[in-house]
């Protein structure tokens, strides 16, 4: 039987990726997210009738990541962690962190294993991302209304009692938008008014530069990434006119660590490839 045109079409495009994967940028970039992408809505298709079996459980996120976290192989991307006692103590915390990517959840997903309970704060939108978000509300993840900053603070200090009872972490990105930039943007205050009000402490969660990633010029190489976990602040005796100091403070010592490893990382990068 003769091959009919599609599957002469489809052996063609097999035979040419290779060639467009090693020669075209741009291609590589989009091929590396549809990768991406792909393989975690398939595999939240997969976990969704384990996940039922225990709904709303912060230890489903453990399961999904240990499913998910070996695609950072094919998309050419190490993670280093540093302070890794300070993830894997058992205790409620205010976890903020930098944000970069939408590459920042496989950065969560090496390390959710070490935090065992932790869920994230996010926004709304991201629900209706099926089959992704009802696997990650079915994790427990916090969805909010960021057009609607009093009862998005009305739906994190609801889930707060509940975190400080199960001993879970609660991450929250504090620049709110994701930032490629190189830099920390300015922070919001919501994270440090919930750690506040909660008095739990903050613990700060730094990503290395994606040096090896621009949407600008639709570039995504390969790299290495240090996640850095720094010693909780404490926010005991702290009250609502201290957030200001607080948050400056916390992005004062984010930054810090956000350039030292960043310069790390790309003189690494810079001494492999000579």
């Amino acid at each position: 039987m003769a091959p009919s045109c599609f599957e002469v079409i489809l052996v063609g495009f097999i035979l040419v990726l290779p060639f467009l994967y090693e020669m075209s940028r741009t291609f590589r970039y989009y091929f590396k997210f549809l990768l991406y992408y792909g393989y975690v809505m398939i595999n939240s298709i997969t976990l969704l009738p384990i996940m039922m079996l225990h709904p709303w459980n912060v230890k489903n996120f453990v399961l999904a990541s240990s499913v998910c976290s070996c695609l950072t192989n094919f998309l050419g991307v190490r993670w280093e962690l540093k302070g890794r006692e300070h993830l894997e103590q058992e205790r409620a915390c205010i976890i903020v962190a930098n944000h970069q990517s939408s590459l920042d959840i496989m950065g969560m997903f090496q390390i959710w294993p070490i935090m065992e309970k932790c869920t994230v704060v996010a926004k709304k939108e991201l629900f209706y991302a099926w089959p992704f978000g009802l696997a990650a509300w079915l994790c427990g993840l916090i969805f909010i209304d960021r057009m609607n900053s009093e009862k998005a603070r009305s739906v994190i200090n609801t889930a707060t009692d509940h975190i400080k009872d199960k001993k879970i972490k609660l991450w929250i990105f504090p620049e709110g938008t994701r930032h490629n930039t190189g830099h920390i943007h300015p922070f919001k205050k919501g994270a440090f008014h919930v750690a506040i009000s909660s008095q739990l402490p903050i613990l700060p969660v730094v990503f290395s530069s994606y040096y090896f990633m621009s949407s600008q010029e639709k570039r995504f190489d390969s790299g290495q990434v240090i996640i850095t976990a720094l010693p909780p602040i404490s926010t005991e005796g702290l009250s609502t006119d201290d957030i200001e100091h607080l948050m400056q403070k916390t992005r004062n010592v984010m930054m810090e660590v956000f350039h030292a490893t960043s310069r790390e990382v790309q003189f690494s990068s810079t001494a492999v490839a000579s």
